[in-house]
């Protein structure tokens, strides 16, 4: 079974959503307890299931979001490469961080008693899907393939977008969880508003994942806080990504920055959450007129191909969104776009007066092929202008390696997720280190959504006291059977087994 309201066109009743988080709860009770190699099999399971329905599910994608095959195609092998990196990190076992302390009657703070700490997952997840990943971050994108590994069960609620793909999607990926023996109700897929807010609502959901619009996530947020038992929200809501040029790096590589932004602005028609909405440069005066900005960013435009985007609502809120920051008050028209069906890119420009006169013109996020340049008069000026941003999933400096930036660096670090040097914020490889988060309202917690630690967001940890060795889970036990990495009395303990120098 996929789950309840699985039929692309008939929204999910809430009786339905009720049975399929009940199921959920029921499997996640029988799956709580496999070991990492059986919970590893099943997201290969699910892995190799993709792979095999790769044709008709990127067929679909490119009918319902407009984006073409090529990147249909990279986006799905990432999402089975990202199943495959969880287990393989699972299989590591570090996500349980398996402490223990064994009882110690010359204990400083006096006799202790035996003390073993490890985490564990915290139940039914509710995931929302995105509109503007179809494959990376929807049905089994970051946060149903890490809550999986996690050991959770998981309700996905899909986007509005491409429910055609997302029913495909789902029917492939709980046929693979089948045939690989997980418990049945594992994962479920339910359609329209009714059955999110339900989801959201439901005493057995103990977490929801979200990646949107800052709107939505608000909306979302609140309503858990509200429940009579609140629970983690794990919310991805974009941001402006901002991007500062220094003089000597405007001077030094100005046509080649240039490119760089241009092509990133318009990468996927300007719907990724890392795309640079925000240029800081030096003022025209003191390197190259409006004018002469104009024809390079024309000139590194040229060979944009435009297409259509997600939706007509996703159209309509660009449209919207770039010409109302086209009129504020000290914003002007750089490089003029248009609105058409496949519209053409828009570049604004504005001035450091400006923004300390009306800092929202900062925090007007345009999701679209459009971006904003910010003059500055005096390098001086930029550490105190990034203070005007609102957090940020990435910032990035343009600069040269002997530029003095430690100021202004100190303060990306302290309003975004991912700081970056010479490049360009858009591309999120999946990986070990990468963190794909930042302070509100970037997210709304203090986690990553991409990469291996996105595991740890569905996790909690539980500590046993004087338990009897036999009663006690297998990551918490002297004999180590599940080979994890373990704590002992203070010092960090290597699998029986392991290569020297593994945890």
């Amino acid at each position: 079974m996929t789950g309840a309201g699985t039929d692309a066109g008939q929204p999910t009743a809430v009786v339905e959503l009720d049975a399929a988080v009940e199921s959920a709860q029921s499997a996640f009770e029988k799956a709580r307890a496999a070991d990492p190699a059986t919970r590893g099999a099943w997201l290969e399971a699910v892995a190799i299931g993709l792979e095999q329905d790769a044709a008709a599910l990127v067929e679909i994608a490119a009918r319902e979001t407009h984006l073409g095959i090529p990147r249909l195609k990279g986006e799905l092998r990432r999402a089975v490469f990202q199943l495959r990196l969880f287990a393989a990190e699972i299989l590591q076992g570090e996500h349980f961080d398996a402490t223990i302390d064994h009882a110690d009657p010359h204990w400083g703070m006096g006799p202790r008693p035996d003390l073993r700490r490890y985490n564990v997952p915290l139940g039914v997840v509710g995931v929302f899907g995105a509109s503007n990943f179809p494959f990376a971050f929807s049905v089994m994108g970051g946060d149903s393939a890490s809550a999986l590994a996690a050991g959770c069960a998981v309700v996905h609620k899909a986007h509005d977008g491409h429910r055609g793909l997302a029913a495909r999607t789902a029917e492939t990926v709980t046929s693979a969880l089948d045939a690989a023996g997980a418990p049945s109700g594992l994962f479920s897929l339910v359609t329209g508003r009714r059955a999110a807010e339900a989801l959201v609502d439901h005493p057995l959901v103990k977490a929801i994942g979200f990646t949107g619009s800052t709107a939505g996530g608000r909306a979302l947020l609140d309503r858990t806080a509200a429940r009579s038992e609140p629970i983690p929200f794990f919310g991805e809501l974009g941001g402006i990504n901002a991007v500062f040029v220094t003089p000597r790096a405007w001077v030094g590589r100005r046509e080649e920055i240039l490119a760089g932004y241009a092509g990133s602005f318009t990468l996927g028609m300007g719907q990724f959450c890392t795309k640079p909405g925000l240029l800081f440069v030096p003022a025209a005066g003191s390197v190259a007129g409006p004018g002469e900005l104009r024809g390079v960013l024309a000139g590194a435009l040229a060979g944009f191909s435009p297409a259509q985007l997600l939706s007509e609502r996703l159209h309509g809120g660009y449209t919207d969104a770039v010409r109302r920051l086209s009129g504020t008050a000290g914003v002007d028209v750089l490089l003029e776009g248009d609105f058409a069906a496949a519209p053409a890119p828009t570049v604004l420009r504005t001035t450091a007066d400006a923004v300390r006169s009306d800092p929202g013109i900062l925090r007007q996020e345009m999701f679209g092929p459009a971006s904003l340049v910010v003059e500055y008069e005096d390098e001086d000026e930029l550490p105190a202008l990034a203070e005007l941003l609102e957090g940020q999933l990435t910032t990035t400096l343009q600069a040269e390696e002997d530029d003095d930036v430690a100021e202004l660096a100190a303060r990306l670090t302290d309003i975004s997720g991912r700081v970056l040097w010479n490049g360009w914020p858009t591309g999120v490889t999946v990986s070990y280190a990468q963190n794909h988060g930042g302070p509100y309202p970037a997210t709304t917690s203090a986690t990553t959504s991409v990469g291996t630690a996105a595991i740890r967001r569905f996790l909690r940890p539980v500590a046993y006291q004087s338990f009897p060795a036999a009663r006690l889970p297998e990551p918490l036990r002297d004999s180590n059977p599940w080979n994890v990495p373990q704590r002992v009395d203070g010092a960090w303990r290597r699998p029986p087994g392991a290569p020297e120098g593994a945890l």
